[in-house]
């Protein structure tokens, strides 16, 4: 489990294909100290990585490698990924630990594209396009993980919505890298999956 807070900004090394070609293994380089603070990185590890939730297979002092199988590949932004990429980094969540952002799983439920950022005041006004089948579940005030970034939803219309980001959140994501167009992992949030399955189960 995570909490859409990112704590580092990694970058993509390598880009290995594996398994037929089908499957990926990448190195990501990161900050120093990202992988021993607040307790050592092992292998087996999970680290989201712009939301999305990899098993460390092999790490150094200031990287770690992960294997991405060819269905996370045509599920996520993955099979997008160049080298020098920047990447969004979260180690997992640890009983005790501050909830800052809201529970998110790692579990990619689709990609959305950017429509727009416009400014606005002090912050920008970003706006998403969902896959049809996600909208549903996304709702003004609710919580949502863009490439792994917890944001409350501000506003909804059909399948855009809208978010707010401040210089500071722009500034240690990826979110200063993107534009009109660029695909992004999202992940719904959890409540509201389990909400539309109950309902679903009750008709």
């Amino acid at each position: 489990m995570f909490t859409g807070i990112v704590t580092d900004l990694g970058t993509v090394r390598e880009i290995l294909p594996i398994g037929g070609r089908h499957d990926h293994r990448m190195v990501i380089g990161t900050s120093p100290g990202f992988l021993a603070a607040p307790v050592q990185a092992v292998i087996g590890a999970s680290i989201a990585c712009s939301g999305v939730c990899l098993t460390v297979v092999e790490l150094g002092g200031d990287w770690f490698a992960v294997e991405a199988s060819a269905e996370t590949l045509s599920k996520t932004t993955l099979g997008e990924w160049k080298r020098g990429m920047r990447v969004n980094l979260e180690r997992a969540l640890r009983l005790g630990d501050e909830l800052g952002g809201h529970l998110v799983a790692g579990h990619v439920d689709g990609t959305g594209e950017v429509v727009s950022a416009t400014p606005e005041n002090a912050s920008v006004r970003w706006r998403f396009r969902a896959p049809r089948e996600l909208a549903p579940f996304i709702a003004p005030k609710g919580s949502i993980a863009v490439d792994g970034v917890s944001l409350t939803v501000n506003e909804v219309a059909g399948d855009e919505f809208g978010v707010n980001i401040i210089p500071h959140t722009a500034a240690v994501t990826t979110f200063g890298t993107l534009q009109p167009g660029s695909r992004v992992n999202l992940e719904i949030d959890m409540m509201a999956r389990y909400v539309a399955r109950l309902r679903e189960y009750q008709r």
